[in-house]
């Protein structure tokens, strides 16, 4: 993420408000753009499709269908784009850019095969009820997300921000578009073809935006499966990371009692999924302060220290950086918690009034609230595992992300055992627990840090 620290820092150096406006919308719209223009887009194409896609279930099947392609490409890919990162990373570091390209290539080959292999089994015997072209398209669907999550690993390298925001702008605006051209021609398979269509695009201008910045003379290469070029410890905190995230839909989606069938072996929950995306609406302001504070105060001094420690510098000012650094580190994520606090406060004031005019019962407003507390805490998570990558603390993310998944998947399991008042509870009090052990963990690591950093190289 240092690419992206360069140009935050730009805008801050303008020493003006416009500028500090501006460093934390760039922020807000790099972090988490994507997320938020994905679920405008699905809760658009459902609202205006209604009255026009008959019966209504067939709007409930896209949603979720949809819902499952994300899903599941998060976790297929979970184990490599970590890794990935790392190892683009490290090539670029020796001034290897030629390697760059052909094993982007190569992964990217890799992952879409191995996105249709998984996907054909499930569209043709799971899916059997439902039309070719909804097979087909939920096959085609889930490769290209996947490819997406694979070339999305270069993009905050690449300082080329305003490009990047257009292509997502692009591809999420045709989205929707695609989807109510084609539903008037294919119902239900319309909007599953405007969705495929509009990703395609997507995927297609990341690629484009790829091949323009690095070049080789080799098409295709594997070098990230050679011995030691990918790290264990990131292909397993991305797994544990996106399981730990959905485990507790999974586990609502088929206990008997709060999911049911939608589409073949898809299931959903109508009591939980609705409030817990909506959720994530609320996480903006946080991960703008998240991408601002850590990527520019904190790597400053971070890169000024380890600097300091190889370079021979004075005791005083290695001491000074180290300083400075945890100074930036507690401040960052004590301004994360703050401004989620106050999004949590405007959410429990409004959210009645949200749902209303969402035309949704005020029945899932206790959920609502406790969902937007597990979201916060799940921002300042991202920060302290920030940090932690940034110290190259691998094992202890390894081991913060399992406990994630394990605090998730127990406490949810409990929470659908006590009853639907505690519905959403699990998520939330499994994103404190992480969050409150990830502090001290990461508190340790500060006060040892001149220690590890000379006597454990």
């Amino acid at each position: 993420m240092a690419g992206i620290g360069f140009e935050l820092r730009k805008l801050l150096n303008k020493r003006s408000y416009a500028g500090v406006l501006q460093a934390y919308a760039y922020a807000g719209l790099i972090s988490s753009g994507p997320m938020v223009l994905s679920i405008v887009g699905m809760v658009l194409i459902g609202v205006l499709s209604f009255g026009v896609v008959i019966p209504h279930i067939l709007i409930s099947q896209f949603q979720i269908t949809v819902t499952y392609i994300y899903f599941s490409s998060l976790i297929l890919t979970g184990p490599v784009q970590l890794s990935f990162t790392r190892f683009i990373s490290d090539r670029l570091y020796v001034k290897d850019e030629a390697a760059v390209l052909p094993n982007f290539n190569g992964l990217l080959f890799l992952v879409i095969n191995v996105s249709i292999l998984l996907a054909l089994p499930v569209a043709l015997f799971g899916l059997g009820g439902q039309t070719a072209m909804y097979r087909l398209l939920f096959v085609m669907g889930l490769a290209i997300m996947s490819g997406i999550w694979v070339s999305a690993v270069f993009l905050s390298g690449m300082k080329q921000y305003k490009a990047i925001l257009l292509i997502f702008v692009l591809g999420y605006s045709a989205t929707p578009v695609l989807a109510l051209v084609f539903m008037h021609f294919f119902s239900m398979e319309g909007l599953l073809l405007g969705f495929v269509a509009g990703h395609f695009l997507l995927l297609a201008g990341m690629i484009w935006l790829i091949y323009r910045n690095y070049a080789s003379d080799r098409f295709m290469a594997f070098d990230i499966w050679k011995p030691g070029a990918m790290y264990r410890s990131l292909m397993l905190t991305g797994l544990f990371f996106n399981l730990g995230l959905w485990v507790d839909k999974l586990m609502f989606w088929y206990y008997p009692g709060t999911g049911q069938s939608v589409v073949g072996p898809l299931h959903a929950s109508v009591i939980y999924d609705f409030p817990i995306f909506l959720a994530y609406l609320t996480v903006i302001p946080g991960m703008a302060v998240f991408l601002v504070r850590i990527e520019t105060d904190f790597v400053e001094y971070c890169t000024r220290f380890y600097e300091a420690a190889g370079g021979g510098a004075t005791l005083d000012y290695i001491m000074r950086m180290r300083n400075q650094m945890v100074y930036y580190v507690r401040q960052g994520l004590l301004d994360i918690a703050k401004i989620q606090a106050i999004t949590a406060l405007v959410a429990f004031v409004l959210g009645e009034r949200l749902l209303q005019w969402l035309g949704i019962s005020t029945l899932y407003l206790p959920l609502l609230f406790v969902d937007v507390v597990g979201a916060g805490l799940q921002v300042v998570m991202l920060g302290v595992l920030n940090v932690l990558f940034y110290l190259d603390q691998r094992r202890i993310v390894v081991w913060l992300t399992g406990l994630l998944l394990v605090c998730n998947a127990g406490f949810s399991a409990l929470s659908i055992y006590l009853g639907a008042a505690w519905f959403g509870y699990g998520f939330a009090v499994a994103m404190l627990v992480t969050v409150l052990v990830g502090i001290w963990v990461l508190n340790r690591r500060l006060e040892a840090l001149e220690f590890e950093t000379y006597m454990l190289q």
